[in-house]
């Protein structure tokens, strides 16, 4: 049946040529010491051998949940292609080192918007936050724009992957991958 990771990149790339909106925005759910769960959306950046790499502020509620309990799970869904991909795993922080990569590819407004804002934190007024913004404008007119210590690249280390097909009549197809020590096992799900 095949390597799951490939089998997804070509499920995202399907999905962009299927014109998928955002094809790699995916639900990232974590959950707090006490189990309470919470998700959002973020940016899947790279799916290779390792795993599923995001970049975010480690600083936030996200980042401190996942510092507490580092088991995690994504989901990415494309409507127009009926598939969907649910993730589980354990999350590795990145090296300063790719951090500092990825973030001197990112356009200048995205690297001013991570740098000034305090993200989860509460504000008084969003124009605290767009002064601070045009602050560092101000300050790096060169675009050179450091990273924050607390902004990094995190990659979900799979231990399960399953691919979902849609199929009438709510027929659905699941296909479920477990990572074992002689590589991945493929057990088929009723939907």
């Amino acid at each position: 049946m095949g390597d799951p990771i490939a089998r997804f990149r070509r499920w995202v790339r399907e999905a962009a040529r299927a014109g998928a909106p955002l094809p790699e925005a995916m639900v990232l759910a974590t959950a707090d010491l006490r189990g309470r769960p919470s998700a959002r959306s973020v940016l899947l950046k790279e799916a290779n051998e390792a795993g599923f790499v995001f970049y975010t502020n480690a600083l936030s509620r996200k980042g401190r949940e996942m510092a507490a309990n580092p088991w995690v799970a994504l989901v990415l869904y494309w409507d127009v292609t009926g598939r969907q991909v649910r993730v589980e795993g354990k999350l590795r922080e990145l090296s300063a080192q790719a951090a500092d990569a990825y973030w001197a590819e990112r356009p200048l407004g995205s690297r001013l918007a991570a740098a000034a804002s305090e993200q989860s934190r509460p504000i008084a007024d969003r124009r605290n936050l767009l002064a601070r913004y045009r602050q560092l404008e101000r300050s790096y007119p060169s675009g050179n724009v450091p990273r924050p210590e607390h902004w990094s690249g995190f990659c979900v280390v799979p231990s399960t992957i399953e691919f979902w097909t849609r199929a009438e009549p709510r027929l659905h197809k699941r296909e479920l991958f477990s990572r074992s020590r002689g590589g991945w096992k493929v057990t088929i799900l009723q939907p």
